[in-house]
């Protein structure tokens, strides 16, 4: 759309899985052009099984594909020219992928000075450079896991948290550098890494080390900071409450005819009720074991009481929220199908941002990418045969 935030900004993407994909695919739904480079036969994302079936649909709808042999002498040179029209580079790759092709920042720059160059790696400058790291690597090695498992059970979010978020920040650091061309006229060459994308995750637990003097507990063994911050068996599906104001005890007490509870003036200050937590939660979970499911969120519905029912991911589709509110766009698979994805979530001038519903074929924008360079019919078609494009 050319009247989107980043209309006119084009983003050339070097990148596969997650990380790299996601600062591109955020791009995209602020209306950037983004070009995703993939190998001769397409991307392996594409194929991944299981849990990894997900990922090209959500982080790749809206771009264009065109498909190069970056190691041949006529596919590198197509994808310097096609950096040299770029306003943004993004790239995933191994650490040193990009300087053995002759994509590094330092050359790409003399021809492309305005160039912002966005490396999303495992780890920043330092000791573990060089290392290989995925979600799962750095959510282990940086005390995630560690916190969100029970104890001496580390386990991994439920979700590519860290991918996702260091990709976020790579979309900050290029704005960033975007507003700083503004004023230089130059690009520069900007980092994202997972492995510190989640020490800064955890970086609460590490201060509350600070403060206490004691380590954190992993979260399904701390000390809340609230008494009432837990899941609740009801009569059928359990439900999350929270009460996290003394003004809300009054509330959930009256609510839910805890009289007992009120009466003691004592729990009427929050960290009293956590030092009693032990005596006021059986009180509390055999009162909303006499509810269903619903009947605790109709009681809470309006009352300012933090609550949520425990939703799987597949209940998204049927949200009557995200249905409400357009928070779900319409996605033609590859291979056929049509599904609905979620749109990145922020609001610009009362309005969500959409991309485009169409998941590219792999290299189904190679020629009209390559005639936007100034290749003619019969260049591009010499460079089909050589195999360096596809």
């Amino acid at each position: 759309m050319s009247d989107a935030p980043l209309s006119g900004i084009r983003v050339v993407e070097f990148a596969h899985m997650i990380m790299g994909p996601s600062v591109g695919a955020i791009f995209a739904a602020l209306g950037a052009e983004v070009i995703h480079v993939e190998p001769i036969g397409g991307d392996r994302t594409r194929t991944l099984l299981g849990s990894g079936a997900g990922y090209f649909p959500t982080f790749n709808r809206g771009k264009q594909s065109i498909c190069l042999d970056l190691k041949s002498t006529d596919g590198n040179a197509v994808a310097r020219k096609l950096i040299d029209s770029a306003d943004v580079l993004v790239e995933n790759y191994r650490p040193g992928a990009m300087d053995r092709l002759g994509l590094d920042y330092e050359s790409l720059s003399a021809t492309n000075p305005r160039l912002i160059y966005c490396s999303a790696k495992g780890f920043l400058k330092g000791p573990y450079e060089q290392r290989t790291a995925l979600d799962e690597v750095a959510q282990m090695m940086g005390g995630l896991a560690y916190m969100t498992g029970p104890p001496g059970r580390p386990l991994r979010a439920g979700s590519s948290v860290v991918d996702i978020t260091g990709g976020m920040f790579g979309v900050i650091a290029v704005q960033a550098a975007l507003e700083e061309r503004h004023r230089t006229g130059r690009g520069q060459k900007v980092q994202t890494a997972l492995f510190e994308t989640t020490v800064y995750l955890i970086a609460q637990h590490m201060a509350q080390m600070a403060v206490t003097g004691q380590a954190a507990a992993p979260m399904p063994a701390r000390i809340s900071a609230w008494a009432v911050y837990d899941v609740f068996e009801t009569k059928d599906d359990p439900v999350f409450i929270g009460v996290v104001t003394d003004s809300l005890w009054e509330k959930f007490c009256a609510l839910f005819g805890l009289e007992g509870l009120w009466a003691d003036v004592t729990l009427r200050a929050n960290n009293v009720r956590v030092q009693a937590r032990d005596r006021i939660m059986p009180v509390i979970r055999d009162v909303v074991q006499k509810y269903t499911r619903d009947e605790i969120i109709t009681k809470l519905e309006g009352s300012g009481l933090p609550f949520a029912p425990i939703a799987r991911p597949e209940d998204m589709f049927d949200d009557p929220h995200l249905e409400a509110s357009g928070g779900l766009e319409p996605v033609e698979l590859n291979g056929g199908g049509e599904t609905r994805l979620p749109l990145i979530p922020i609001e610009m001038n009362g309005r969500r941002l959409g991309v485009s519903r169409i998941i590219p074929d792999a290299g189904q924008h190679t020629s009209s990418i390559l005639a936007s360079l100034g290749y003619d019919e019969r260049s591009i078609a010499a460079l089909v045969r050589s195999g360096a494009v596809e």
